[in-house]
């Protein structure tokens, strides 16, 4: 491992460095879900090659020299794709995020620590293999590519490559494994109870099952991760008020009025008052009453904000919005596919939701779709 010490900067100077890396991060993440849709889609692999160009780019004004002629390689294979002179594909997905999660790491360490330990043997193995693609050798370039993308896995301790090559296999059930005999008694029956709520609701069946195994998916890639009990209650018991609903207003196609909208919108407080005296569920009960604040305070019930919204209801918030993208007809369209979901949530409720779990579940879903 090799260390690099930056020059004494302006914090000033620093945070914006951070926050302009962070936003074009999650750009690039966003644009390589877009591209599995649409490969050939020439503004996307233009955003692609801006964002990587404009890191590069900050990179340098600081001084942040280790990443810059790695970036500079990646930006000629993305300026190759811009031109029609190579392919998109999967394999150079893998390849900008994971270059993208170094230069992340890079400059996060150096902000927190003053320094950071990089790997410079990988970094310079895949500079190697990377320069080698060109217009001239197109057949060559997925075996390039994945030559590149080992390069920075077989760089990771033997745990991290296991953890990169496994397959992704998400649980069964949204019922957490340990759990003791009383909280898996009030999941089970939850659970049972959710699927006539499901049916009279209009929702496909298994939705509460579908949603706790994604929130564990997703909750797993987070370096805090909330309890997963808590999590699954809330995925279960967050739409039971809509079974205590008029049945012809919780499948209304047509818009709502306003005095139908504000009952429809009451269903979370009907759902956090079954639960309200079961003390093992307090925090499950605070995700079920917030799941449908937004981050910007135009959510509901109680107009909530950024952090005044627990970390859970977050994250259940981009996951109910994906499953009804996913189940439920679209103004008389059929349901999205996974991946045009994923597009969407991103697309259709910006400023809503967490840009934290935003990210955790662009690089969980990014993952688990290409399998």
């Amino acid at each position: 491992m090799a260390t690099f010490i930056p020059e004494e900067l302006e914090q000033d100077i620093l945070s914006d460095l951070s926050e302009e890396i962070h936003e074009l991060h999650e750009a690039s993440e966003q644009t390589l879900i877009e591209l599995e849709l649409t490969p050939l889609d020439n503004e996307l692999q233009r955003a692609l090659f801006r964002s990587v160009h404009t890191i590069k780019g900050d990179l340098g004004l600081v001084g942040f020299m280790p990443m810059i002629e790695v970036l500079q390689y990646l930006e000629d294979i993305l300026d190759l794709l811009r031109k029609g002179e190579a392919t998109y594909t999967s394999l150079l997905s893998d390849l900008v995020l994971k270059l993208m999660d170094r230069v992340s790491g890079f400059v996060s360490d150096c902000i927190k620590h003053g320094k950071t330990e990089y790997d410079k043997v990988a970094l310079d193995n895949t500079i190697a293999v990377i320069k080698t693609i060109s217009a001239n050798n197109q057949a060559d370039h997925e075996r390039l590519l994945q030559k590149a993308v080992n390069c920075l896995t077989e760089s990771a301790s033997s745990g991290d490559k296991d953890a990169e090559s496994a397959k992704i296999e998400l649980a069964k059930t949204g019922v957490p494994k340990s759990l003791s005999p009383e909280k898996q008694d009030d999941l089970l029956f939850f659970r049972e109870l959710m699927k006539p709520i499901e049916k009279r609701a209009g929702y496909k069946e298994g939705r509460g099952d579908r949603l706790a195994v994604l929130a564990f998916y997703i909750n797993g890639l987070c370096d805090e991760p909330l309890e997963e009990d808590q999590l699954a209650v809330a995925c279960y018991v967050h739409d039971f008020g809509l079974a205590f609903m008029p049945n012809n207003l919780v499948t209304k196609t047509e818009a709502l009025s306003a005095m139908e909208s504000n009952l429809l919108r009451s269903h979370v407080y009907k759902s956090t008052r079954l639960i309200e005296h079961l003390n093992a569920w307090d925090e499950a009960r605070k995700i079920v009453m917030q799941h449908h604040e937004n981050i910007d305070g135009s959510g509901y019930p109680l107009g909530l904000t950024g952090d005044q919204i627990c970390e859970g209801a977050k994250l259940l918030a981009i996951l109910d919005r994906f499953d009804n993208l996913t189940h439920v007809s679209q103004d008389g369209a059929q349901p999205l596919s996974q991946a045009e979901a994923v597009i969407a949530v991103n697309k259709n409720y910006k400023g809503q939701l967490s840009q934290k779990w935003l990210r955790l579940f662009n690089q969980g879903m990014t993952k688990y779709l290409k399998q």
